[in-house]
């Protein structure tokens, strides 16, 4: 019987409820702020998000985004400011889905689905251009013919995003901050924050460490032990250093 004690393991696992999915009939279920595929935003008059900053390829650590701005025509603007995306490219064979293009976007244009089933059959394919990314007229995602869509990875395109509040405040919770997306309006805000005296993270409801009932919160210039001046503390009545010897040049006996 020894040589069969290891299909104990098996028949064991036999007869235990399935739980692999029909895969690719069937997806897994994802967390709700999954960094997936990502789109190019609207407002809900059907104008543009994208203001051509910038700013998100600047932040891009893997240097995957490639964006140019252009003057909006004066007859036909394509974004509410003076500016627009006129180039827009995210080449997948760099980016590492960080979110930090997300996290620096000023008008929300750019944020991601919960698609990451795709692959690609030649390098071309892998440089989205503008069109395949900005959403269609329903506010979805554009489908690439090499993209597995079932139809619900880009309900919450911008979760993440209404997840975050100022600061990490959980007294913000509930307040919209964002504006309205084409074909989904004003989102609701993610609930699950809890507005307490004291965040799981240690800190007070005024961004300080945690501190004895009572005891006052430090001054304006005092989050980390330092004088309003920004110098460390010294004791009372020493004046402080002047302005070109911020490191006192005494030497200690």
């Amino acid at each position: 019987m020894g040589r069969f004690s290891g299909f104990g393991v098996t028949m064991k696992q036999m007869f235990k409820p399935k739980v692999t999915k029909q895969f690719p009939e069937e997806k897994s279920p994802k967390p709700p702020r999954l960094h997936g595929r990502h789109v190019l935003n609207r407002y809900e008059d059907g104008m543009e998000k994208c203001i051509g900053c910038e700013l998100c390829a600047g932040v891009c650590p893997a240097k995957c985004i490639y964006v140019r701005g252009a003057d909006n025509p004066t007859d036909r603007p394509v974004s509410p400011g003076e500016r627009y995306g006129f180039v827009y490219e995210i080449n997948y064979l760099r980016c590492i889905h960080c979110d930090l293009c997300v996290e620096a976007c000023p008008t929300e244009a750019i944020t991601e689905t919960k698609l990451f089933e795709f692959s690609f059959t030649n390098r071309e394919d892998a440089i989205y251009i503008k069109e395949q990314l900005i959403v269609d007229d329903d506010g979805r995602a554009k489908r690439q013919p090499w993209e597995l869509w079932l139809g619900h990875e880009d309900d919450e395109t911008s979760e993440w995003m209404r997840a975050t509040s100022p600061s990490g405040r959980a007294d913000y919770e509930g307040r919209v901050a964002w504006s309205g997306e084409l074909g989904f309006g004003v989102r609701e805000p993610e609930h699950g924050q809890t507005a307490s005296a004291s965040s799981p993270a240690g800190r007070s409801a005024d961004g300080f460490a945690d501190r004895p009932p009572g005891e006052p919160a430090p001054a304006a210039g005092d989050q980390m032990g330092r004088s309003a001046d920004g110098f460390a503390d010294r004791p009372p009545g020493e004046p402080a250093p002047a302005a070109g010897d911020p490191m006192s040049s005494e030497e200690t006996p």
